[in-house]
């Protein structure tokens, strides 16, 4: 039984909101949750809060509290660092990956930057773990104020306390919530008080108030407890006597704040500057801010502001806390500038052991150019960079830059924050800035790699032509003046910068540059860049040799925690068709990506994820992957990456079918990437243009496609995209007569081994050998080595088209039973797989071949769910919403609705109460 908390006893009018908020403490001490408060400011969010925190300490529940401020909204992790302080010596129990991962985010540990999934699963494990010692709550104020690393994290964190013993409670003003994701948590609106709360509470605060002035505060407050409180004593401390008339408009909204401001100007100086320091460190903890006390205090000199009830100490965590967040940006306001560069300057001193922090405070007590401390920003904006929070990383290069006596080191760090801010996909007009900024500086930035690959890649994502971005990174890395080594970071980021355009241009020619880069390179280009290039830009040529590195690197990325790792790693990977091999760490960017993660990165992973889904017959995922990545494209302006899940969609849409919208999608890709020499776009919408046709029997018009992407024998230098479309190649040009130019394509397939590149190439390479195959004997022969290769299963859609090939061979030759044998399965496929026309296909061959064609409806049942769609069917069937299986699966309620959509036809039922039926024990 819950006792009623001290602070609760002193809320007037909120019963309804304080019983709602016991049962809450009760519930989350039972089986955990999250819950948030919002309403305007002034309402008493942090009032409730504290009642709330009340009621969990008389339920011998440990509490933890986070308050957000906007002098620590670009210290990454300052929060998280606030929130989990007390539970420092838990971190170690937590395992080592988790306990790294935890100890480096937070500034207690040196090592490589976590993984925001990573990281992100050790607090939730951590939380989860102390409260099965005793129940916790975890209590967030201000949530517009976290900063983006931490807001991330506890976004996460918030969804996953169900079934635990912890629970989290936020507050934040109506709308404004800062980098923190509310989308999906329950919302409790806190409103205004009603009249007769409101005069209560103004007559127990202030019970001889002079009628007028009772009579404007209550109109003026309109039921804002803030304003009832604090609105009568600076009305009695401006009015000099009983004539002097009140104001007309009585102070609100900022002018509350100077109300705020009063109370602090009138404490003794050294409480004020002991509150300072308190605002200014993010931790607010004691031990800090007694060995800063050479700022002008001792902590004794609390004692006024806490009688006066602005701060308290909470007796656990032995921290400062603000009565409220506006008093601790009163306090802020209230001082001098000269009073702030001391306390920050005491604060550093205090901090040597936090080379982060330390750097911050100094940068913020620095008046003057001072290379020293603009050194240690730059070096602890490249700390930060390793845990992706990009944003704090402009700052502290931004601040660097200000600090540094040189024009060259202003450019130079000035143009690092742009590349920064351009790569992790920041506001077009913030790159535009930072880059005008270096500009001005002098001709340095032009020497500048970060500049060029800034401009480049801003060029890019704003819909410049990729030719002019080309030129321009290729020209300053021709002309880089300092010694051209592999271990240089500005070079490398450079090339990987040029890698990319190299790849969206889609042009044999736009290599060259690159590879004119790596010959001036003194010593070996590091193993990633060597690897994707080698296995992205002509696997053709140079992939199969690199296959044996490319296993050795794959067999460790699901340890490793970089997410630039993975994305390197799945590039190289496509064209081998070895994406499945990264794709858990993958998943972990896009879904760090949703909870706040850098854009790009995002992005790349979703494309990578779409691929792997298309080949591997995941079609419903890859829909909505494609869906999703648009959605993130327009989010953050990066229209340059459009076109690529059009692709996908489009290509989807040809191989089910939807011809006319492929075609559109297609044209789409091919009126925006033409006018901007994104020759990739046009050479995937030819592919999406091949399949449309094939799938409608078209073959004029797929040859023709086809073969502008890579004549017939011949695959074209560094257009990767050619392998695959060599089998829709070699069949239309057998069916339009093109005996020739199909031998030659199937040639050069084998001649090139691109067999050994890829498992799926294997089968394509056989199907093609077979199809031009003039004795049918030999046809048979490479159609069953083919089909014998032991990873058929995996590529659904290349083995059913095969299979159906071979069975159109066979019946050719009268072997009908033979092609029967090969034509159902491949009908089971095209049908399981949604593939429309191919299904149409096969079932014209199997009646041709002599079997009557069985019907959609006979094909419904369990057997004719995916895994995924059997595990799904099971949890809805047991009476599980989108939203908990979603959670259970580790995908989006959105991907739940998709299958089941898949699931009713399948089964022939139409009701969610239907499925246990359906499904029985399956």
């Amino acid at each position: 039984m819950i006792k009623p908390g001290a602070p609760a006893d002193t809320l007037v009018g909120r019963p309804e909101e304080l019983a709602f908020l016991r049962r809450f403490v009760g519930r989350t001490a039972v089986n955990g949750g999250a819950l948030l408060l919002s309403g305007e400011p002034g309402v008493g969010k942090s009032a409730l809060l504290e009642a709330t925190a009340g009621f969990a300490r008389a339920a011998e529940t440990t509490v933890l509290r986070v308050t957000g401020t906007e002098f620590e909204a670009e210290v990454s992790f300052a929060a998280l660092n606030q929130a989990l302080f007390p539970l420092g010596g838990d971190v170690a129990a937590l395992g080592d990956e988790h306990a790294r991962a935890l100890s480096v985010a937070l500034g207690f540990a040196s090592g490589p930057a976590p993984d925001r999934l990573l990281l992100s699963s050790a607090v939730t494990l951590l939380l989860r773990k102390a409260a099965t010692r005793t129940p916790l709550l975890l209590i967030i104020d201000d949530l517009p104020w976290l900063d983006r690393a931490s807001a991330g994290v506890l976004s996460f964190v918030a969804r996953r306390l169900i079934g635990s013993r912890a629970g989290l409670l936020a507050a934040s003003r109506t709308g404004e919530f800062g980098y923190f994701d509310v989308s999906g948590l329950p919302e409790t609106v806190i409103g205004a008080l009603d009249e007769e709360a409101a005069a209560r509470l103004l007559t127990d605060r202030f019970p001889g108030l002079d009628p007028e002035v009772r009579a404007r505060v209550l109109d003026t407050a309109q039921g804002n407890p803030l304003a009832l409180l604090e609105l009568p004593p600076a009305l009695r401390a401006a009015r000099r006597g009983p004539a002097q008339p009140l104001p007309r408009v009585l102070p609100l909204g900022e002018r509350l704040q100077r109300l705020f401001a009063s109370q602090v100007a009138a404490l003794p100086a050294p409480t004020r500057t002991l509150l300072l320091a308190a605002a200014l460190e993010s931790t607010c903890d004691l031990r800090i801010l007694q060995a800063s006390a050479s700022a002008g205090y001792h902590l004794d000199d609390l004692t006024p502001a806490e009688q006066d009830g602005l701060v308290r100490v909470d007796a656990d965590s032995h921290r400062v806390t603000f009565r409220h967040p506006l008093i601790r940006s009163a306090v802020v306001a209230q001082s001098t500038s000269g009073e702030r560069r001391r306390v920050h300057r005491a604060l550093a001193a205090a901090l040597v052991d936090d080379p982060e922090r330390r750097a911050w405070h100094l940068g913020e007590a620095a008046v003057e150019p001072d290379e020293e401390v603009a050194a240690l920003l730059e070096a602890a904006a490249h700390h930060v960079a390793g845990r992706g929070d990009y944003q704090a990383v402009i700052s502290l290069l931004c601040r660097a830059a200000d600090l540094s006596p040189a024009a060259e080191a202003r450019s130079r760090r000035t143009a690092e924050a742009a590349y920064i801010g351009a790569e992790g996909m920041a506001a077009t007009h913030t790159t535009a800035q930072l880059l005008e900024g270096a500009r001005q500086e002098g001709r340095q930035a032009h020497g500048s790699l970060h500049y060029a690959s800034a401009a480049a890649l801003l060029l890019l994502d704003s819909d410049g032509q990729v030719d002019t971005a080309h030129q321009l990174l290729a020209g300053a890395i021709e002309a880089y003046d300092r010694p051209v080594d592999g271990d240089d970071q500005e070079l490398v980021n450079a090339l990987w910068t040029l890698v990319m355009l190299c790849f969206v241009g889609g042009r044999a020619e736009l290599w060259t540059a690159y590879y004119a880069a790596l010959s001036r390179l003194s010593c070996e280009p590091p193993e990633l860049l060597a690897l994707s290039v080698g296995l992205f830009a002509d696997p053709a040529r140079t992939g199969a040799a690199l296959l044996p590195r490319l296993d050795a690197a794959l067999a460790t990325a699901h340890r490793d925690t970089d997410p630039a790792t993975a994305q390197i790693l799945a590039a190289s990977a496509m064209y081998a068709d070895r994406i499945g091999d990264v794709r858990e760490p993958l998943w972990r960017i896009i879904r760090a990506g949703r909870v706040g993660g850098p854009g790009r990165r995002r992005i790349v992973a979703l494309m990578n994820v779409c691929v792997d889904d298309f080949h591997g017959g995941a079609w419903a995922e890859a829909a909505e992957l494609a869906a999703e990545g648009l959605g993130v494209c327009e989010e953050f302006g990066a229209t340059s990456f459009s076109w690529y899940f059009r692709y996908h969609q489009a290509l989807l849409a040809a191989a089910q079918g939807r011809f006319e919208t492929s075609r559109a999608l297609a044209d789409q890709m091919t009126g925006w990437g033409g006018p901007r020499g994104v020759g990739t776009a046009r050479t995937y919408a030819r592919h999406a243009l091949v399949l449309a046709a094939v799938g409608q029997g078209d073959f004029e018009t797929a040859y023709r496609h086809a073969t502008a992407i890579s004549p017939a024998g011949t695959l074209a230098s560094h257009v990767p995209h050619c392998l695959w479309v060599a089998l829709d190649l070699v069949e239309a040009a057998v069916r339009t007569g093109r005996t020739a130019e199909a031998e030659r394509h199937a040639r050069v397939l084998r001649e090139t081994g691109v067999a050994a590149l890829s498992p799926r190439l294997a089968i394509v390479e056989a199907a093609c050998a077979a199809l031009v195959a003039a004795d049918d004997a030999e046809a048979v022969d490479f159609f069953e080595r083919a089909l014998g290769l032991p990873t058929v299963d995996e590529w659904p859609f290349d083995t059913a088209r095969v299979r159906l090939l071979y069975g159109e061979r066979l019946r050719r030759i009268r072997a009908t039973t033979e092609a029967r044998a090969r034509l159902s399965p491949a009908l089971a496929a095209f049908e399981k797989l949604g593939a429309a026309p191919w299904a149409a296909r096969a079932e014209r061959e199997l009646r041709a071949a002599g079997q009557a064609t069985r019907t959609r409806s006979d094909a419904r049942g369990v057997a004719a769910l995916t895994p995924q769609e059997l595990e799904i069917a099971r949890l809805a069937a047991s009476g599980m919403t989108n939203k908990e299986i979603a959670a259970r699966l580790f995908v989006s309620p959105r991907t739940v609705s998709s299958h089941l959509y898949q699931i009713f036809p399948k089964l022939g039922i139409t009701k969610r109460a239907a499925l246990r039926d359906a499904i029985g024990e399956a």
